[in-house]
């Protein structure tokens, strides 16, 4: 019997608890720290209260979380189990990873928007809030990726090839891994990195249309941000 709820959460999904729950903390913690007024002026006055509000919502979901965890105190005095505890604590994830997102996304959209319509910025704080932002973008779309693959990481190591929605180069050659090796969290916080990098995917290919839309919308925040908030920032620094 597992010791601890991470630790539970761990062999319930075949893999580490530990990176994931690591990026979701880090995600709600960058987008606390994001300056409060990145664009002079009052129209981002609201944001220095309205970011405490995505870190305090991830920390009761993740409570919850860690809480239900299978064979754990709680799920075992209500005598919960099976199905609806997996699926329970799956839409606690997805609900969790979806606060953050819509966070950060709103916080992208009103700096482009404010930007487009000349609003006065500072330059080190305008670079600073993009940073915080794009290394955000690449934190979730990662838990995006693991949490979606395959039905998720409990589904995915017994799923068939033909219901993944990503191929890894391992998944093509098994000669690289062994046919045992299923990817974990590193390796789509991997895919979500070159992705907001490069602009598009690099050794691993999305397979299904869900993915694919995912890719395209990660490197259009990424590219977004580069050239609206980091060549805004150049031109004020000069």
């Amino acid at each position: 019997m597992a010791r601890n709820p991470l630790a539970a959460s761990s062999t319930a999904i075949g893999e580490s608890a530990l990176w994931p729950s690591a990026a979701i903390v880090a995600a709600a913690a960058l987008y606390a720290d994001m300056p409060a007024r990145f664009i002079a002026g009052p129209s981002a006055g609201a944001f220095s209260v309205v970011r405490w509000v995505v870190p305090a919502l991830t920390a009761v979901l993740l409570g919850s979380l860690l809480a239900s965890a299978p064979h754990g105190r709680l799920a075992r005095s209500f005598d919960w189990g099976g199905h609806r505890l997996h699926l329970t604590r799956r839409y606690l994830a997805i609900g969790m990873i979806g606060v953050v997102s819509a966070a950060n996304s709103a916080s992208i959209i009103l700096l482009i928007h404010l930007l487009l319509h000349g609003a006065t910025a500072n330059a080190s704080t305008l670079l600073r809030a993009a940073v915080h932002m794009w290394t955000v973008n690449i934190l979730l779309f990662g838990l995006w990726y693991w949490q979606l693959d395959g039905g998720g990481p409990l589904a995915r190591p017994t799923s068939p090839m033909a219901e993944r929605d990503f191929l890894f180069p391992q998944q093509i050659e098994p000669a690289l891994a062994g046919r045992d090796w299923h990817p974990t969290f590193i390796d789509y916080l991997y895919v979500s990195f070159t992705n907001a990098a490069a602009f598009s995917p690099t050794d691993t290919m999305p397979l299904s249309r869900w993915a694919k839309m995912l890719m395209l919308v990660q490197s259009a925040i990424s590219l977004a941000l580069a050239v609206m908030v980091v060549a805004r920032a150049v031109n004020i620094l000069k």
